[in-house]
């Protein structure tokens, strides 16, 4: 059933985010949008023509002042959804050419994915040169350059090409899991090179990081569906299929220890909550466009419903207006959204740039901007699929089908469009990214972003250790903060970052410099430098830092390692000093994984007040971790229903949870829910054709913005055995603190028989009403 669920469900679209991105109805999973059924609207009329790449411009509205400019198109390129730009201007582009081919997803298994080479040979700003350096991929999603290779990201694996002149000389399986337990909509994708120099996913709960010969896999925080990117101070930022934007506030690498704590405040955030689009067409194309709501009176979409890869503009070109302006593209009305953000200390929050406009804008419902990009000449790129078809077929409604038939959607599927936007008139000219080393450390403090992070991936990819000096004294400079940010993660891709160094940025009283000496602080852990650490983080607690304090109880996992008294120390004073502070809260206890009981014990004579924020947080992680205790053994459960153990791991358990209790903003709990363990006619007539919102859970009414869109059903899918659904549902009646009776193929057959015919999600009344 979770597969169904929400999230999972729209996120097909690029690749299985790009997928998902185009409807984010289905988004919720468990049920739940807040809406009611109401006839489906009367499709427009008329086909939804090709347009041929010079002509597409024409059919776009954007910002005044601003331009956009065609610079590659088919066939030099298909099916962009992915890119990174080289130090010769160079887009190294990803092609999922294999997605979704009509609407049955005929041949998605067939190897033709490729990553390809384009140049712009001539310089006149229009690429003109394709070399195909790797192919014959299924569905290739992500790439990253590093050293003198690349990632790329084929599912399942993540590999590592190694290069010479641009050709493959040797290749090494770094992750053999990179997507396991996913599924096209639903699968890892982005691999960004950040500040901090690990590389970051979404749809993931991992990093990585090369160190030598060896590829290094951590465990973070699970974030994002399709798309991630990083502002000036390596804060990530990314967004699911019916979310604006979304973030981290702060170090991506902390605070995800504690495994009996769902969630940690600081991460996943809401960047800009309001999800409002303005789309220049009717926009009938929608998985759920039948439902109210989904549509306005005109067929316009409402609200994102497959917010694809965004970007935090940092660029030199667009002016001072647009710094600290994220841009996020929304395939499926084919637009950009511009929002404009602020920082107040760590909070990062923001607010769209227009009501009733986007910056951009198409007319053409083939433009597909599914992924956005800083350039080396200050513009930003747009990656466009340009195709009809972006729902997955496991969720493909039978409405989906009909819009697509009627306006001659499905072809052509060798098209594919790279745009990049720039100021009216603006002379443009990619940044050199030279191999001389004074070079690359002044380009540290360029004002373009790209070419900063470019230039400090380049100094530690070659080594270069004779930099060390000149990043020593660019640390120390404060005339271009932004310059001694990247010269000390230089320093430390470089292993050269000394302890005293970031002791003096502690020390700073400007928030911008402890903010980064924070974050660094965890790399320079070792058993002789922590005390120092614990000291200098003591007298920031005890001279009020109210800035640093979650940090500094985040960091605290790290000195554990050496110290687990001292460690202690510094949460206790945390907690009691700042016992209504949900950032300081969570953070501390995301240090306590099975220490939840006894911290509280410890802490009870000195926080009495149970209205205060941590003891409330520290009860509820208590709570759960008393149920859980209760919970089934998932390995028998795995033995008795394995094919309906495969379908929740790979399509239910990211809305619903591992532990089945829920995801912020994507779906309910279905532990101890009356949906899975009651009236089984009702839980299969969900899962086959999916269930609108709000819907009460144990008493609780769940509807957006607490859990997102609706639950789409898997009872489009002709190939769906009935069998594979019956495992799926008794796995979920069975798991947890679940007991209840198994559902059999034959129950499930009986079902999709009675409701043949059927092309809509039901609503709770509904089910009420006609199967109590």
């Amino acid at each position: 059933m979770k597969k169904l669920s929400a999230y999972f469900l729209f996120l097909t679209i690029s690749a299985t985010m790009l997928y998902c991105k185009s409807n984010k109805q289905t988004v919720a999973n468990q049920v739940i949008t807040t809406k009611t059924e109401k006839e489906a609207p009367a499709p427009v009329a008329g086909k939804s023509p090709f347009i041929a790449p010079e002509k597409t411009i024409e059919k776009m509205q954007i910002e005044d002042g601003f331009e956009v400019k065609l610079i590659a198109s088919e066939p030099l390129v298909s099916s962009p959804v992915a890119m990174q730009f080289d130090d010769k201007a160079r887009m190294w582009v990803v092609e999922m050419t294999g997605y979704m081919p009509d609407t049955i997803g005929t041949g998605e298994d067939i190897p033709n994915g490729n990553i390809v080479i384009l140049d712009d040979k001539n310089n006149d700003g229009v690429y003109d040169g394709r070399t195909i350096v790797i192919d014959s991929l299924v569905l290739p999603r992500a790439i990253c350059l590093i050293e003198n290779g690349i990632l790329v990201a084929e599912p399942t694996n993540l590999w590592f090409f190694e290069l010479k002149n641009d050709k493959v000389v040797k290749k090494t399986l770094v992750d053999p899991k990179y997507t396991e337990g996913g599924n096209v909509e639903h699968q890892p994708n982005g691999l960004l090179r950040a500040m901090d120099n690990w590389i970051y996913n979404a749809k993931s709960d991992k990093r990585y990081r090369k160190r030598g010969n060896k590829w290094e896999i951590e465990h973070t925080h699970f974030r994002g569906q399709w798309g991630i990117c990083q502002d000036d101070y390596g804060r990530l930022y990314y967004n699911n299929n019916s979310q604006n934007l979304l973030g981290d506030y702060f170090p991506a690498g902390l605070g995800a220890s504690n495994k009996n704590q769902k969630n940690v405040a600081g991460y996943n955030e809401k960047a800009v909550a309001n999800n409002k689009v303005y789309p220049l067409h009717p926009t009938p194309g929608v998985n759920r466009g039948y439902m109210a709501k989904i549509l306005d009176d005109s067929l316009r979409l409402n609200d994102f419903t497959a917010a694809a890869g965004p970007v935090v503009y940092r660029g030199d070109l667009f002016g001072q207006a647009y710094a600290w302006n994220a841009f996020v593209p929304e395939p499926s009305a084919n637009l950009i959204k511009r929002n404009i953000l602020a920082e107040q200390g760590y909070v990062v929050k923001g607010e769209q740039a227009y009501k009733g406009k986007e910056f951009l804008a198409s007319t053409d419902e083939r433009f597909r901007p599914v992924s956005l990009y800083n350039g080396p000449d200050g513009a930003m790129y747009i990656l466009d699929m340009y195709r009809g078809i972006i729902q997955h077929k496991t969720y493909l409604t039978p409405y989906l089908k009909d819009q697509i038939g009627k306006r001659d959607l499905t072809q052509p599927l060798s098209s594919g469009r790279i745009y990049k936007v720039v100021p009216k008139n603006a002379k443009t000219k990619p940044v050199t990214i030279s191999s001389n080393a004074a070079d690359l450390v002044k380009l540290l403090g360029h004002p373009n972003g790209w070419v900063r992070d470019r230039a400090q991936q380049k100094l530690i990819d070659g080594k270069y250790n004779q930099t060390v000096p000149a990043l020593r004294e660019a640390v120390k400079q404060t005339a271009n903060p932004l310059l001694a940010i990247h010269a000390l993660w230089t320093l430390e891709g470089l292993n050269s970052l000394k302890t005293e160094e970031v002791m003096e940025w502690l020390k700073q009283s400007t928030w911008t410099y402890r903010m980064q000496g924070l974050a660094v602080s965890p790399a320079l852990m070792t058993p002789s430098s922590y005390q120092q650490f614990a000291s200098v983080f003591n007298t920031m607690i005890d001279e009020n830092d109210t800035l640093s304090a979650p940090y500094i109880a985040l960091i605290s996992r790290t000195i554990e390692r050496f110290d687990s008294s001292v460690s202690r120390g510094l949460l206790t004073k945390l907690a009691t000093k700042y016992p209504n502070n949900r950032f300081v809260s969570d953070a501390v206890i995301s240090n306590l994984q099975d220490q939840e009981e006894a911290f509280q014990t410890e802490i009870s004579a000195s926080l009495t007040n149970p209205d205060f924020t941590f003891n409330k947080q520290l009860q509820r992680v208590v709570t759960n971790l008393r149920s859980a205790r209760g919970n089934r053994n998932p390995e028998t459960l795995k033995k008795d229903f394995p094919k309906g153990e495969m379908l929740f791991t790979s399509i239910c358990q990211t809305c619903h949870g591992a532990d089945g209790g829920g995801v912020k903003s994507l779906a309910p709990p279905l532990n101890q829910s009356e949906w899975v363990t009651g009236n089984k006619d009702k839980l299969i007539s969900i899962v086959l054709f999916g269930l609108t919102g709000p819907v009460k859970v144990n008493g609780h009414v769940y509807q957006t913005p607490e859990v997102s869109g609706d639950m789409p059903g898997i009872g489009y899918d002709k190939d769906m055995p009935s069998e594979d659904i019956g495992q799926l549902l008794s796995f979920i009646r069975k798991s947890w603190r679940n007991d209840a009776d198994k559902i059999t193929t034959e129950e499930v057959e009986k079902v999709r028989q009675k409701l043949t015919g059927r092309e809509k999600a039901f609503t709770e009344v509904e089910l009420n009403a006609s199967l109590n």
